[in-house]
Parts: structure tokens; sequence; C-alpha cells
């Protein structure tokens, strides 16, 4: 006789496992520790097969039924209906294996090895938000320069153009890995370039202020009414002119103070390669004093909600505009009134250009130039500092120390 829903809720488990036959070979087994499975006993080739279907209840009486009908039809055709399942369950494995999403995670995987947790998280934020909801699910062998165009666009549409181009940037460099590694022969990413498919926009400079309004921005980052933290990182990067991501980036390993100097490794600078920051004796100070606040952290800038990561790069930007300096100044502007100052008051630009980081034009040299005329930037960022302190104390006359004493 057929089993009824009523029959199987009541059945109650035993010292041993027992069947409920439902008919055709399919029976319900019953475990001693109440669980029950569905069942189906076949004869396939002369041998007796036993084939799973389900466990009730997530498998009703009647899916289990309807996948018993299934299988009995490919029986009756000569398939071996569990031979079949294990076809499709491997090759249900290879299209993962093969998915972008799959590849994707292969690569960060291999991609992320020397590189800074703060970058690292951001490119993985990057993939899972913009990238996988469009190209994740599909077979990397079937996606198309227009899937990743479309993507692309789709990012654009949300006002988010320097994303949609580092998505694409990163498309490429997963394609490139799946091509290294045997999974598709050529990188659909690769064969436009972002400005064929973005809109153009146009390059405006870092907003910044004048020299004579710099007295005044400075009184105003000493009675800072925010965080002590954002105050500090304010001070230090008009003292040091880094950039944003190097300063809230920085980690107390990289500093030495008995040397007066902050060594910023290579994989966090812009042009990859090693950055030394003489420190004045205003920014030892200012170290100090962010050692009682977050020593005990890696981070010399840790998040305030989360402090296993850094502070934000808008917390700084924020500071300015809740001092009223929105669209007047920004973290990159300290750099650019310390690059106008300093060659206006005639330091060697050699100097100047070698403590703002920016690259050589022989590209051979990036790597050894960092620790060159070390001496003369120390006493150019000493006496940067002591013009700074000179300005925020509100002198009229905005000096330097003589350079060549």
């Amino acid at each position: 006789m057929a089993l009824t829903e009523t029959e199987i809720k009541k059945a109650k488990p035993k010292e041993k496992v027992y069947r409920m036959s439902d008919g055709g070979g399919m029976y319900l087994s019953v475990t001693p520790s109440g669980g029950k499975l569905w069942r189906w006993a076949y004869s396939f080739a002369g041998k007796e097969k036993l084939m799973a279907l389900g466990k009730y209840p997530a498998v009703s009486l009647a899916l289990a039924r309807e996948r018993h009908n299934e299988a009995r039809k490919l029986l009756a055709t000569g398939t071996d209906p569990m031979a079949l399942r294990k076809v499709e369950k491997s090759a249900e494995q290879v299209a993962n294996e093969n998915s972008f999403a799959t590849i994707a995670a292969d690569w960060l995987e291999h991609w992320q090895d020397g590189k800074s947790p703060c970058h690292v998280d951001s490119t993985r934020r990057r993939l899972d938000s913009n990238i996988l909801p469009s190209l994740g699910p599909l077979q990397i062998t079937e996606i198309d320069a227009p899937d990743v165009v479309a993507m692309v666009r789709a990012i654009e549409a949300r006002g988010a153009r320097d994303i949609a181009k580092r998505a694409m940037e990163t498309t490429g460099q997963i394609f490139r890995y799946a091509i290294a590694h045997g999974k598709v022969r050529r990188n659909p990413a690769g064969e436009f370039r972002p400005s064929d498919i973005l809109k153009a926009t146009r390059k405006t400079n870092y907003a910044r202020i004048d020299e004579k309004d710099l007295p005044h921005l400075l009184r105003e980052i000493e009675v800072y009414r925010g965080t002590p933290l954002t105050r500090l990182a304010l001070k230090l990067m008009a003292l040091t002119f880094v950039r944003t991501s190097e300063l809230i980036g920085a980690r107390w390993s990289e500093f030495n103070s008995e040397a007066a100097r902050w060594d910023i490794p290579a994989e966090r600078m812009k042009m990859r390669t090693p950055h030394i920051v003489p420190l004045s004796r205003q920014s030892l100070e200012i170290l100090d004093l962010l050692r009682a606040l977050t020593g005990d952290s890696e981070w010399v800038f840790p998040g305030e909600r989360n402090g296993e990561r850094t502070m934000s790069n808008n917390t700084l930007l924020k500071g300015l505009e809740r001092m009223s300096y929105k669209g007047k100044m920004t973290g990159h502007g300290f750099r650019g009134l310390a690059s106008t100052i300093l060659h206006e008051r005639e330091y060697p630009p050699e100097h100047i250009e070698l403590q703002l980081a920016h690259a050589p034009r022989n590209a051979v040299s990036a790597a050894y130039n960092h620790a060159q005329h070390l001496k003369g930037r120390a006493k150019m960022m000493q006496d940067w500092a002591d013009f700074l302190e000179h300005a925020q104390r509100g002198a009229r006359v905005l000096s330097f120390p003589d350079r060549t004493a």
C-alpha cells in the first residue's frame, strides 16, 4: 500500500533501521536517531542498486514520488539513473571550477601576496560589490567584450567613473591570470580601453588655499573640536605632506624616533618605491601624543568604529569641511602648498621632488634615489616645520631660517 503523510509523520524510531514501502521499490528508511530517508531499490545490468532520493521532510512524499518516477523513466530507456547523476554532478563541478567567481577568488589569493591589507581589502570589496554581481556566475570562457562593457557602464551610471575604470583593470588582471593557467585563451577586457566606453572627465586640480590663508588654517586645526586623532592626523599631514593614503595607512613599525625618520615601504607608495620622511622635532612631538592614543594598535590612525582597519580616506576631508574648508582645501592641498612655498624659497628642486615622492624621469634609478640627499632633506623638513609653527603662532612675516647655516 502507498504511504500517506500522516503515516510518515507518526513513524517513530526503533532500535534498528526499518523501512516503510511506498511501492515500486521506493521506501522510507527510518533510523534509530529519528532520521527519515527516501530510497529506491532497483536493478541495472544484473546488479542491485540503491538510489537516494532525499531526506524527509525537506523532500516531501510528493517530491520523492516525482523523483522516483523520473528515475524509473530513465531506467526504462536503458539509462542507469545513478550513473547519469554522477555525470551531471561532475559537469556541475567543472562548471563551478571554471566560473568567473571561482577563478577570481583564485586570482585574489595569488595576487594579494606582498600587498598591504588595506589594498587587499579595498580590491576585495570592489570585486564583491561591482564585478562579481555581473560576471561572477558566468563561465569565464563564455564572457565576451560586451559583457565587460555592460558591467563597466553599469558602474559608471552610478556616477562612479573611477571605480568603473578600476573594475575594468581588475577584470583584465583576472583574465590574464586565467590565460596563464589554461582556463581561457583571450582577455576580452584587454581588447578595448577605458576611454573607448567611459565618458571623458575634465581633470581638475586639488583644491588648496593660498599661502596667505595658511596661518588661519593652522590655527583652526590647532583648536579643532572634532576627535583628537583627526586633529593630529591633519597636523602630521601638514608637517610631512605625504599623500592621504600614505598617512592613514601608517603602521607604528614604520617609525624610528631615535633616527627621526619614517620609512614607508614600497607597496604603500604610489610609485612602488620605498620612501623616507625625515621627521622634524614637531612631528616627533605629535607622534608621542599619538602613541598615547593608538600605541596599542598596529595602525597609527585606526578606524574609530573598527580598529582592525585604518581611518577612512574621508575623515580628513570631513575634518576640513567641519572647519568650513569644504571645496577650499584637501589633504592633497598640503602637498601643493609645500611644493609651491619650498620652490619659491629656492630649496633645491631635487630635494623637494624626492620628498614629494614624485616619479623620477629615469625609472631605473627609482629603487635607489629614495635615500638620496637625506641630510639636506632633513634640514628642509625641519625648516618647513618651523615655518608652519611660526605661521600658526601668528607671525606677520613668514620666513625660513638661513638655508646655508
